[in-house]
């Protein structure tokens, strides 16, 4: 099998080390970090693994636990009552061990769900979509500008159209710029 056609190497989990006086520490960046450091690597997708410092313990759940009750106190809830209550009341059930994996695939097909909304969104918005914005917008501009033009009395300098060159619509606001700029200047003496 040839190196292009190996499937790419899992990269591995940045480990995170935790210390008795509660500070995390990056082995991957030599350096202390904090659990909304970990919170933005988790958004990100970057798989990390929390140990003890001293017991050389497994603490990633535990961290991660944290991490949501930190969201939730908050002010960001995202977990109703009614599901705490659903979730405490399955400890000790004869189910509660289908209920991780149950969650993990609700979850995984909720991010699913998400992906392709976000993509249809998109999709709709995206490209000629908001062309007749576009258009709309020239418009009213178009429309304020000779408004503005006929209150400055700029309307009278303006060359006939047959003598006046095509304008960009950057040199257009420009010279609206500059028109205001004066007019301002004007009434400030």
């Amino acid at each position: 099998m040839t190196d292009a056609a190996r499937p790419a190497d899992p990269v591995p989990p940045v480990i995170i080390k935790k210390y008795a006086n509660r500070r995390l520490y990056n082995t991957g960046t030599s350096s202390y970090i904090t659990l909304d450091h970990l919170a933005t690597m988790t958004r990100a997708g970057q798989d990390f693994q929390v140990f003890d410092a001293k017991t050389g313990e497994d603490i990633t759940h535990n961290v991660l636990t944290q991490i949501v009750m930190d969201g939730e106190n908050g002010g960001q809830v995202m977990l109703p009552v009614p599901f705490l209550r659903q979730l405490i009341a399955m400890y000790g059930d004869s189910m509660q061990s289908m209920v991780p994996h149950y969650l993990e695939a609700a979850m995984t097909a909720f991010g699913k769900n998400q992906v392709q909304f976000r993509e249809s969104v998109a999709g709709a918005f995206g490209g000629t979509a908001f062309k007749p914005f576009e258009a709309l917008a020239k418009q009213n501009m178009a429309m304020f500008q000779a408004a503005a033009d006929m209150l400055t009395g700029r309307a009278a300098l303006v060359a006939k159209p047959e003598d006046a060159k095509p304008v960009s619509d950057l040199d257009a606001l420009k010279a609206q710029m500059v028109a205001l700029q004066a007019k301002l200047d004007a009434l400030a003496k």
